[in-house]
């Protein structure tokens, strides 16, 4: 009997490696076998070791300690809420912020677009959508990223610049974040839409909603932020597509304020009645309680920590706190998700907004775990939603043990994105999101999940390189 006649009369043993389908055939014939996520080496993985030739991983380690100490210790707290133009950094009336990293008119996504020209037309700017066009191609607007003015915004994530905004700021080290109030879901202008009924909501958003919780804020003062984060995640919320009780804590903390206003009845009543029926009230505050927490993690020197992921729906970015504020870039990918009736994956526009800074921060699809009903709104199952955050422990450098998940065991959420793991495990950030439609003016069709694409993190890996080793290129 030959060597290899005798090995297959033998009860095996295997180990697989590379696809994980080969192990399910084995599975199936009662072969006992062990998978082995094993892949061949990439060019970026190679570069990592590089990382390890020039001792330079103490250095690093140290510095991802300082970056997560920042993230850690961060306080963001609701100081009140002011007007984009007033407020925000670098505003002025011919200022429109976008989500995502750079892009000009001729590259943006039709709901960036159709954003736009509802910003233009509230702002009274232009009458109509023609006009509207006319006046984004002539040179006069000027479009910048919500992150390059300490703002984030939901999907198309456009601010204008008589919008109110959330005013927060980290406690901790004194920087301040914006994002605009949260218009509910349906036909709203973060989703590209931009017809009467779209125009005439922000009207009451800044004349009626703004300024009674304005007058709500002043007579409360401050809310801290950090502690309703760790409230809503033990009660099933992970903070970016399931706020309900986020909204409801914020409604607790607004509402006895919102009573002693010196507002009529009905006004106060409607603030409330809006509030009440907007579970993603607060996604508009978690936003920016993110966005004030990592913004101490910028520059770095030899940190690998992800500072913030955005998209615009055509490219997506990442920022790495050691890297300074370089965007590294890649096309966006479509979401895998359920649609509302009516609509399927053609209607997709890809990946869309400032929103995923939650992800970034530690929260949600980080923390979907703690938040399984979530699987109703973007697809999956529960068992899904615990092996989404599960798998981040394997990118990440930290756990948030104030952000605690009862069905894991109390354990923290996974936080801070190492940009070395991702390219090591060729595990990918697992963002949960709305899904914009690509033809400006209809709005959402849909919710899933996404992840970034690989190549923006192995660009960051380059720099890196380029920027501390720069020597051995």
């Amino acid at each position: 009997m030959t060597a290899i006649n005798k090995l297959f009369s033998k009860k095996l043993t295997v180990i697989n490696m590379g696809l994980e389908s080969f192990q399910k055939d084995l599975k199936e014939q009662k072969v006992k076998s062990l998978h082995v996520n094993w892949r061949p080496p990439t060019e970026a993985s190679i570069k990592l070791s590089v990382l390890e030739e020039v001792s330079i991983s103490k250095k690093i380690e140290s510095a991802n300690k300082v970056a997560m100490e920042r993230l850690l210790s961060a306080e963001p707290i609701i100081v009140g809420i002011g007007t984009a133009g007033i407020d925000i950094p670098g505003m002025t009336k011919h200022t429109i912020l976008h989500a995502g990293p750079p892009i000009t008119w001729d590259r943006m996504s039709e709901p960036v677009r159709g954003a736009i020209i509802g910003g233009l037309i509230y702002e009274k700017l232009a009458k109509n959508e023609e006009e509207a066009k006319k006046l984004a191609q002539s040179g006069k607007i000027i479009f910048e990223p919500c992150h390059h003015h300490n703002t984030v915004g939901p999907m198309a994530g456009v601010v204008t610049y008589s919008m109110p905004v959330w005013k927060l700021q980290n406690k901790t080290f004194g920087n301040y974040a914006y994002c605009t109030l949260n218009e509910g879901l349906g036909k709203v202008l973060r989703f590209g839409a931009f017809s009467p009924e779209v125009i005439e909501k922000l009207d009451w958003m800044e004349k009626i909603l703004a300024p009674v919780l304005k007058s709500a804020m002043i007579l409360k003062g401050s809310i801290d932020v950090k502690t309703i984060l760790a409230q809503m995640i033990q009660m099933g919320d992970e903070g970016h597509n399931r706020n309900k009780a986020g909204t409801s804590l914020l409604f607790r903390e607004l509402a006895p304020f919102i009573v002693k206003t010196k507002f009529s009845d009905d006004i106060k009543a409607d603030v409330l009645i809006f509030i009440d029926k907007n579970d993603h009230f607060f996604l508009n505050v978690s936003m920016p309680a993110c966005k004030c927490s990592l913004d101490p993690l910028e520059n770095i020197e030899y940190s690998t920590v992800v500072c913030a992921m955005s998209r615009n729906g055509t490219d997506f970015g990442i920022r790495t706190a050691g890297t300074g504020n370089e965007w590294f870039t890649a096309p966006c990918e479509l979401v895998e998700g359920l649609y509302f009736p009516g609509f399927e994956e053609k209607d997709a526009n890809p990946d869309l907004g400032d929103s995923c800074i939650t992800e970034t921060a530690g929260i949600g699809g980080f923390a979907m775990a703690t938040a399984p009903a979530i699987v109703q709104f973007v697809g999956g199952t529960p068992k899904d939603a615990i092996n989404y955050t599960t798998s981040m422990y394997e990118i990440t450098f930290a756990e948030n043990s104030a952000f605690k998940m009862p069905n894991l065991n109390f354990r923290g959420t996974p936080t801070g994105i190492d940009i070395r793991k991702v390219i090591e495990t060729r595990i990918l950030p697992v963002i949960n999101t709305g899904i914009a439609c690509n033809r400006a003016g209809i709005g959402q069709v849909g919710a899933g999940v996404v992840h970034p694409p690989m190549k923006c993190f192995e660009d960051a890996l380059t720099s890196f390189i380029k920027k501390n080793i720069n020597n051995l290129l």
